[in-house]
Protein backbone atom coordinates (compact mmCIF):
# COMPACT_ATOMS: atom_id res chain seq x y z
CA UNK A 1 0.00 0.00 0.00
CA UNK A 2 1.61 2.82 -1.06
CA UNK A 3 1.85 5.84 2.10
CA UNK A 4 0.91 9.12 1.90
CA UNK A 5 3.84 10.36 2.97
CA UNK A 6 8.04 9.87 2.62
CA UNK A 7 9.71 11.20 5.22
CA UNK A 8 13.70 11.07 3.99
CA UNK A 9 16.60 11.70 6.53
CA UNK A 10 19.95 11.87 5.67
CA UNK A 11 22.57 11.09 7.21
CA UNK A 12 26.45 11.31 7.28
CA UNK A 13 28.69 10.74 10.47
CA UNK A 14 25.18 11.64 13.25
CA UNK A 15 26.18 9.31 15.92
CA UNK A 16 25.54 11.96 18.27
CA UNK A 17 22.08 13.25 17.23
CA UNK A 18 20.37 10.69 14.58
CA UNK A 19 18.17 8.35 17.44
CA UNK A 20 16.68 11.83 18.61
CA UNK A 21 16.25 12.41 15.12
CA UNK A 22 14.63 9.27 14.17
CA UNK A 23 12.55 9.20 17.30
CA UNK A 24 10.86 12.50 16.24
CA UNK A 25 10.25 11.06 13.21
CA UNK A 26 8.39 8.15 14.48
CA UNK A 27 6.59 9.87 16.99
CA UNK A 28 4.76 11.80 14.86
CA UNK A 29 0.70 11.53 15.45
CA UNK A 30 0.16 10.93 11.56
CA UNK A 31 1.76 7.46 11.05
CA UNK A 32 0.67 6.84 7.56
CA UNK A 33 4.33 7.35 6.14
CA UNK A 34 7.53 5.66 4.97
CA UNK A 35 10.94 6.68 6.52
CA UNK A 36 13.75 6.32 4.20
CA UNK A 37 16.94 6.61 6.22
CA UNK A 38 19.92 7.62 3.79
CA UNK A 39 23.72 7.06 5.23
CA UNK A 40 25.60 8.94 3.23
CA UNK A 41 29.18 6.80 3.86
CA UNK A 42 29.04 7.52 7.40
CA UNK A 43 32.58 6.59 8.96
CA UNK A 44 31.43 6.18 12.64
CA UNK A 45 28.41 4.17 14.17
CA UNK A 46 25.71 5.78 12.42
CA UNK A 47 24.41 2.16 11.33
CA UNK A 48 24.57 1.06 14.74
CA UNK A 49 22.77 3.66 15.92
CA UNK A 50 19.77 3.54 12.95
CA UNK A 51 19.97 -0.88 13.17
CA UNK A 52 18.34 0.02 16.66
CA UNK A 53 15.22 1.04 15.51
CA UNK A 54 12.62 -1.58 14.69
CA UNK A 55 10.00 -0.28 12.47
CA UNK A 56 7.91 -1.57 9.27
CA UNK A 57 8.35 1.70 8.22
CA UNK A 58 11.90 2.06 7.95
CA UNK A 59 14.51 1.97 4.92
CA UNK A 60 17.73 2.47 5.03
CA UNK A 61 20.26 2.91 2.21
CA UNK A 62 24.04 3.25 2.19
CA UNK A 63 26.11 5.00 -0.29
CA UNK A 64 29.59 6.64 -1.05
CA UNK A 65 29.87 10.10 0.27
CA UNK A 66 28.11 12.79 -1.70
CA UNK A 67 26.44 15.22 0.28
CA UNK A 68 23.30 16.15 1.85
CA UNK A 69 21.81 17.90 -1.90
CA UNK A 70 22.48 14.20 -3.01
CA UNK A 71 21.62 11.97 -0.53
CA UNK A 72 17.86 13.91 -0.45
CA UNK A 73 17.91 13.43 -4.05
CA UNK A 74 18.44 9.62 -3.83
CA UNK A 75 16.19 9.15 -0.74
CA UNK A 76 13.49 10.51 -2.62
CA UNK A 77 13.95 7.52 -5.69
CA UNK A 78 13.01 4.82 -3.31
CA UNK A 79 9.96 6.80 -1.77
CA UNK A 80 6.52 6.25 -3.28
CA UNK A 81 4.36 9.05 -1.01
CA UNK A 82 1.88 11.42 -2.73
CA UNK A 83 4.15 14.16 -0.34
CA UNK A 84 7.67 14.14 0.49
CA UNK A 85 9.31 15.83 3.54
CA UNK A 86 13.13 15.78 4.50
CA UNK A 87 14.41 15.97 7.83
CA UNK A 88 17.90 16.55 8.24
CA UNK A 89 19.73 14.23 11.22
CA UNK A 90 20.50 16.90 13.76
CA UNK A 91 17.33 18.46 13.18
CA UNK A 92 13.78 17.60 15.05
CA UNK A 93 9.93 17.78 14.66
CA UNK A 94 6.90 18.33 17.15
CA UNK A 95 4.45 15.57 16.96
CA UNK A 96 1.66 17.06 14.53
CA UNK A 97 4.51 18.94 12.10
CA UNK A 98 3.40 16.15 9.28
CA UNK A 99 -0.56 16.00 10.46
CA UNK A 100 -0.65 20.25 10.70
CA UNK A 101 0.98 20.75 7.33
CA UNK A 102 -0.84 17.84 5.73
CA UNK A 103 -4.25 19.54 7.25
CA UNK A 104 -2.87 22.81 5.83
CA UNK A 105 -2.43 21.38 2.23
CA UNK A 106 -5.71 19.78 1.69
CA UNK A 107 -7.56 22.95 2.97
CA UNK A 108 -5.62 24.79 0.34
CA UNK A 109 -5.81 22.61 -3.25
CA UNK A 110 -3.71 25.05 -4.97
CA UNK A 111 -0.47 25.09 -2.84
CA UNK A 112 2.03 22.41 -3.53
CA UNK A 113 4.23 23.21 -0.58
CA UNK A 114 3.32 23.86 3.15
CA UNK A 115 6.02 25.47 5.96
CA UNK A 116 6.10 26.02 9.54
CA UNK A 117 7.83 28.27 11.75
CA UNK A 118 11.36 27.03 13.28
CA UNK A 119 12.77 27.03 16.45
CA UNK A 120 16.57 26.87 17.06
CA UNK A 121 18.35 24.55 20.07
CA UNK A 122 21.66 23.89 21.16
CA UNK A 123 23.55 20.21 21.06
CA UNK A 124 21.62 19.60 24.64
CA UNK A 125 17.98 19.91 22.27
CA UNK A 126 17.06 23.25 24.32
CA UNK A 127 16.06 26.43 22.90
CA UNK A 128 18.94 28.70 22.14
CA UNK A 129 16.44 31.26 20.08
CA UNK A 130 12.95 31.60 18.25
CA UNK A 131 13.36 31.45 14.44
CA UNK A 132 11.35 33.47 11.82
CA UNK A 133 7.66 33.68 12.46
CA UNK A 134 7.01 35.17 8.64
CA UNK A 135 3.41 34.14 7.40
CA UNK A 136 2.79 34.63 3.80
CA UNK A 137 0.54 32.06 1.88
CA UNK A 138 0.31 31.76 -1.85
CA UNK A 139 2.38 33.34 -4.01
CA UNK A 140 5.50 33.83 -1.95
CA UNK A 141 8.56 33.93 -4.32
CA UNK A 142 9.06 37.77 -4.19
CA UNK A 143 9.17 36.95 -0.46
CA UNK A 144 11.70 34.40 -0.96
CA UNK A 145 13.63 36.28 -3.56
CA UNK A 146 14.04 38.29 -0.07
CA UNK A 147 15.00 35.94 1.82
CA UNK A 148 15.31 32.03 2.70
CA UNK A 149 12.26 32.90 5.60
CA UNK A 150 11.94 28.70 5.77
CA UNK A 151 15.10 28.75 7.10
CA UNK A 152 15.87 25.00 6.62
CA UNK A 153 15.53 21.69 4.13
CA UNK A 154 13.60 20.29 7.44
CA UNK A 155 10.95 22.24 7.29
CA UNK A 156 8.28 21.51 3.90
CA UNK A 157 5.75 19.07 3.21
CA UNK A 158 5.83 19.00 -0.74
CA UNK A 159 3.56 17.46 -3.03
CA UNK A 160 5.44 14.82 -5.21
CA UNK A 161 4.59 16.13 -8.73
CA UNK A 162 5.79 19.69 -7.65
CA UNK A 163 9.10 17.89 -6.44
CA UNK A 164 9.79 15.92 -9.81
CA UNK A 165 8.97 19.17 -11.89
CA UNK A 166 11.41 21.29 -10.60
CA UNK A 167 14.26 18.36 -10.57
CA UNK A 168 14.66 18.48 -6.95
CA UNK A 169 18.09 19.64 -4.92
CA UNK A 170 20.72 20.91 -6.74
CA UNK A 171 23.99 18.71 -6.33
CA UNK A 172 25.99 21.10 -7.16
CA UNK A 173 25.24 22.86 -3.57
CA UNK A 174 26.25 22.27 -0.32
CA UNK A 175 24.65 25.48 1.08
CA UNK A 176 21.75 27.32 0.45
CA UNK A 177 20.29 24.17 -1.64
CA UNK A 178 17.09 24.14 0.03
CA UNK A 179 16.58 28.28 -0.53
CA UNK A 180 17.04 27.19 -3.98
CA UNK A 181 14.59 24.39 -4.32
CA UNK A 182 11.79 26.87 -2.65
CA UNK A 183 13.02 29.39 -5.04
CA UNK A 184 12.03 27.27 -7.77
CA UNK A 185 8.92 26.12 -6.29
CA UNK A 186 7.85 28.91 -5.56
CA UNK A 187 8.06 29.73 -9.25
CA UNK A 188 5.54 27.47 -9.93
CA UNK A 189 3.16 26.64 -6.97
CA UNK A 190 1.36 28.26 -4.18
CA UNK A 191 2.72 28.15 -0.56
CA UNK A 192 0.65 27.42 2.40
CA UNK A 193 2.07 28.73 6.17
CA UNK A 194 1.11 26.76 9.33
CA UNK A 195 1.81 29.30 12.20
CA UNK A 196 3.44 26.98 14.48
CA UNK A 197 7.04 26.32 15.60
CA UNK A 198 7.06 22.46 13.96
CA UNK A 199 11.16 22.50 13.20
CA UNK A 200 13.67 22.58 15.34
CA UNK A 201 17.02 23.07 13.74
CA UNK A 202 19.80 22.21 15.54
CA UNK A 203 22.95 24.54 16.02
CA UNK A 204 26.17 23.22 16.51
CA UNK A 205 28.25 25.00 18.98
CA UNK A 206 31.58 24.13 16.73
CA UNK A 207 31.29 24.57 14.09
CA UNK A 208 34.01 25.75 11.53
CA UNK A 209 34.15 29.11 10.51
CA UNK A 210 34.94 27.71 7.21
CA UNK A 211 31.55 26.42 6.66
CA UNK A 212 30.16 29.54 7.39
CA UNK A 213 32.12 30.91 4.07
CA UNK A 214 30.78 28.01 2.03
CA UNK A 215 27.50 29.07 3.11
CA UNK A 216 28.30 32.49 1.37
CA UNK A 217 29.28 31.24 -1.44
CA UNK A 218 26.49 28.95 -2.34
CA UNK A 219 23.95 31.49 -0.88
CA UNK A 220 25.36 34.34 -3.72
CA UNK A 221 25.46 31.46 -6.37
CA UNK A 222 21.77 31.21 -5.49
CA UNK A 223 20.83 34.51 -5.42
CA UNK A 224 22.95 35.50 -8.71
CA UNK A 225 20.69 32.25 -10.48
CA UNK A 226 17.62 33.74 -9.41
CA UNK A 227 17.82 36.98 -10.10
CA UNK A 228 18.91 36.16 -13.32
CA UNK A 229 15.47 34.52 -13.99
CA UNK A 230 13.49 36.51 -11.99
CA UNK A 231 11.10 39.54 -14.35
CA UNK A 232 12.49 42.82 -14.35
CA UNK A 233 9.49 43.88 -11.72
CA UNK A 234 11.15 42.17 -9.18
CA UNK A 235 14.82 43.12 -9.53
CA UNK A 236 14.70 46.09 -7.20
CA UNK A 237 14.39 42.96 -4.71
CA UNK A 238 18.13 41.88 -5.49
CA UNK A 239 19.85 44.59 -2.75
CA UNK A 240 17.09 43.59 0.44
CA UNK A 241 18.39 39.29 -0.57
CA UNK A 242 21.94 40.46 -0.06
CA UNK A 243 21.36 42.64 3.17
CA UNK A 244 18.86 39.82 4.54
CA UNK A 245 21.89 37.41 3.46
CA UNK A 246 24.37 39.36 5.17
CA UNK A 247 22.53 40.13 8.40
CA UNK A 248 21.95 35.78 8.61
CA UNK A 249 25.73 35.36 7.99
CA UNK A 250 26.31 37.66 10.37
CA UNK A 251 24.59 36.21 13.40
CA UNK A 252 26.26 32.85 11.94
CA UNK A 253 29.19 33.89 12.47
CA UNK A 254 28.90 34.65 16.61
CA UNK A 255 27.04 31.75 17.38
CA UNK A 256 28.40 29.05 18.91
CA UNK A 257 32.19 28.85 20.71
CA UNK A 258 33.51 32.49 20.50
CA UNK A 259 36.44 32.83 18.69
CA UNK A 260 38.66 35.60 17.60
CA UNK A 261 38.24 34.41 13.78
CA UNK A 262 34.85 34.50 14.20
CA UNK A 263 34.50 37.81 15.39
CA UNK A 264 36.12 39.43 11.99
CA UNK A 265 34.27 37.72 9.96
CA UNK A 266 31.21 38.80 11.67
CA UNK A 267 32.50 42.41 11.64
CA UNK A 268 32.83 41.53 7.41
CA UNK A 269 29.47 40.45 6.65
CA UNK A 270 27.96 43.16 9.28
CA UNK A 271 29.51 45.82 6.90
CA UNK A 272 27.79 43.90 3.76
CA UNK A 273 24.67 44.14 5.16
CA UNK A 274 25.11 47.53 6.30
CA UNK A 275 26.30 48.82 2.60
CA UNK A 276 23.18 46.86 1.08
CA UNK A 277 20.68 48.35 3.74
CA UNK A 278 22.52 51.99 5.20
CA UNK A 279 19.53 52.45 7.44
CA UNK A 280 20.25 49.41 9.29
CA UNK A 281 23.42 51.14 10.59
CA UNK A 282 21.31 53.15 13.05
CA UNK A 283 19.71 50.38 14.86
CA UNK A 284 20.51 48.94 18.19
CA UNK A 285 20.95 45.07 17.01
CA UNK A 286 23.38 46.57 14.87
CA UNK A 287 25.34 48.79 18.14
CA UNK A 288 25.06 44.81 20.25
CA UNK A 289 26.84 43.37 17.16
CA UNK A 290 30.00 45.51 16.87
CA UNK A 291 29.90 45.44 20.56
CA UNK A 292 30.10 41.57 20.50
CA UNK A 293 32.72 41.67 17.65
CA UNK A 294 35.52 44.08 19.73
CA UNK A 295 34.88 42.13 23.00
CA UNK A 296 35.70 39.00 21.12
CA UNK A 297 38.53 40.29 19.24
CA UNK A 298 40.54 42.21 22.12
CA UNK A 299 39.18 39.51 25.49
CA UNK A 300 40.39 36.17 26.09
CA UNK A 301 37.84 33.22 25.78
CA UNK A 302 37.07 32.33 29.05
CA UNK A 303 36.10 35.94 29.92
CA UNK A 304 34.26 37.09 27.17
CA UNK A 305 32.30 33.97 28.09
CA UNK A 306 31.67 34.82 31.68
CA UNK A 307 30.54 38.37 30.52
CA UNK A 308 28.51 37.45 28.02
CA UNK A 309 26.42 34.56 30.10
CA UNK A 310 26.02 37.58 32.15
CA UNK A 311 24.99 40.20 30.32
CA UNK A 312 22.44 37.94 28.02
CA UNK A 313 20.29 40.49 26.74
CA UNK A 314 23.44 42.88 25.83
CA UNK A 315 25.09 39.93 23.89
CA UNK A 316 22.23 38.89 22.21
CA UNK A 317 23.02 39.34 18.47
CA UNK A 318 20.26 37.52 16.77
CA UNK A 319 18.17 40.55 17.35
CA UNK A 320 19.39 41.31 13.89
CA UNK A 321 17.41 38.77 12.29
CA UNK A 322 14.22 40.65 13.46
CA UNK A 323 15.61 43.13 10.57
CA UNK A 324 14.55 40.50 8.03
CA UNK A 325 11.56 41.30 6.86
CA UNK A 326 9.70 40.49 3.63
CA UNK A 327 6.17 39.78 4.42
CA UNK A 328 5.10 43.40 2.77
CA UNK A 329 6.89 43.26 -0.67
Amino acid sequence: MIPTVSVIIPVYNGERTIRETIKAALDQDFTDFELIIVNDGSQDSTLEAVSSFIDPRIQVFSYPNAGSSASRNRGFSHSCGRYVAFLDADDLWTADKLSQQLKALESHPKAAVAYSWTNLIDESSKLVRTGSRIKVTGNVYPNLLAANFLESGSNALICRHAFVEVGGFDESLSGGEDWDLWLRLSKHYDFVAVSYPHVLYRLSAYSASTNVLQIETDCLRVIDRAFYKAPDSLQNLKKCSMSNLYKYLTCRALEGHPARVRSFLAAQYLLKAVWYSPNLLFSKAVIKVLLKVILLSILPSKKFQLLSTKYKKTFNTSSLLNQIQVQNL
